[in-house]
């Protein structure tokens, strides 16, 4: 029998033009793994075409639900984002889709896992290190670094390779942006993005939504309602997170939410410039945080800001099955088992407006607050706390005067 390799299929040009490559440079049977998480009508005809390429045999898992709970839910606690403004979309993803391909190597029998990214990107590395982690005695190919027998440089290259091996698909060599959508973003790379001088051609780019300029002129009112911070519910009706991701996509989308127009440093080490449409996610994160603005007292507001930057770099280069990735989940669990409670917000071309947010958690206290004097609370105290938390600057002070007079 001949040996079997693994192929994470989307059913692009690239991942169909390696299917009759591996078989004529490696000999396997190729068994073509197409995750769903979210990617909407981009599985249709996949079965057919991958048979037409030559595969023998095409699983399509449907793990939506699992990519959200399992990936996107503690990206959202941690407020985890890249750089301030890349949510993480496909870096979430990566480790789901590695940790399905690992569990079907391992039920058919494979002894290779093979994936079509590029050697300039970050999705070569996070898939990479996810497989090392789980299996780290299978074979990895990578076609776009195996320059000695993939020779293919192009989609007309693609095209043509495909055509000198009886597959005739729907396939054209005119050039589109590189795209990656799931349930939680669509990304959008190449043509004009390629010179950050360019602006984005929105009206050719966008998928999800519109811009600010063309959203409704009425605004719209939404409520969140989060347990242990992951959201349960949207305008009071109860859903699992997966439908209100969705749901707040639409939303989103609608009023101009959620556009990002990064340069943003990949793991490899070159500049990239992208446009990322985030919608429900950008708005699932504002919830979050204005939340937790209400619930968590100062030290650890502030010390989760730190962990989120560090959280958000370690998903994002595709450290997700390391014992540190654990260790900072743990601790932002540990930040979650109060942050309940609903957030109101207005939407409103591009414009994520705070409408109000309550919480039976909350320590917030009017009477502390307010500028009327409360039991809790005695004006005169400041005095006191001023000059001991202001007295290494008057003692430094003091000493650089004593220098000056001399």
């Amino acid at each position: 029998m001949k040996e079997k390799v693994i192929l994470a299929y989307s059913g692009g040009l690239d991942t169909t033009a390696i299917i009759p490559w591996l078989k004529e440079n490696y000999d396997y049977d190729v068994v073509c793994c197409c995750i769903d998480v979210g990617q909407g009508n981009e599985l249709d005809g996949l079965e057919e075409r991958a048979k037409l390429s030559g595969a023998t045999k095409l699983y399509i898992e449907h793990l939506t639900d699992e990519f959200v709970d399992e990936y996107v839910l503690p990206c959202v606690e941690a407020n985890a984002v890249y750089e301030n403004k890349y949510l993480l979309g496909t870096s979430m993803a990566r480790p789901c889709i590695a940790k399905k391909l690992v569990e079907v190597a391992r039920k058919e029998g494979a002894t290779a896992i093979c994936h079509g990214a590029t050697g300039k990107g970050n999705d070569q590395v996070r898939f990479e290190l996810g497989i090392k982690a789980l299996a780290p005695d299978l074979k990895i190919i990578a076609p776009w670094r195996c320059t000695e027998t993939w020779k293919m440089s192009s989609r007309e290259e693609e095209i043509e390779y495909c055509h000198a091996h009886g597959i005739d698909l729907p396939f054209d060599a005119s050039h589109s942006y590189s795209r990656d959508r799931n349930l939680w973003h669509i990304s959008h790379e190449g043509l004009e993005l390629e010179d950050p001088a360019n602006a984005p051609d929105y009206d050719h780019l966008l998928v999800l939504g519109v811009t600010p300029e063309k959203a409704p002129d009425e605004s719209e009112t939404v409520s969140l309602s989060f347990e242990k911070g992951k959201p349960v519910a949207l305008n009071g009706k109860k859903m699992k997170a997966s439908d209100i991701i969705a749901e707040l996509n639409t939303l989103g989308g609608k009023h101009g939410v959620g556009i990002v127009d990064i340069v943003e440093n990949r793991v490899v080490g070159m500049k990239s410039r992208g446009v990322y449409e985030t919608p429900g996610g950008t708005i699932l994160l504002e919830a979050h945080q204005q939340l937790e603005e209400l619930i968590l007292d100062r030290d650890t507001l502030s010390c989760k800001k730190e962990i989120a930057n560090r959280f958000a770099n370690l998903v994002y280069e595709g450290k997700w099955f390391t014992p540190l990735r654990e260790a900072l989940q743990a601790f932002i669990e540990s930040t979650q088992k109060y942050v309940t409670g609903e957030v109101k917000l207005k939407l409103y071309k591009g414009n994520i407006i705070k409408q109000g947010t309550t919480s039976p958690y909350s320590l917030y206290n009017e009477s502390i607050a307010s500028f009327t004097t409360g039991e809790l609370y005695n004006h005169k105290d400041a005095e006191g706390f001023i000059n001991l938390f202001g007295l290494s600057l008057k003692v430094r002070a003091m000493k650089f005067n004593e220098l000056n007079e001399k």
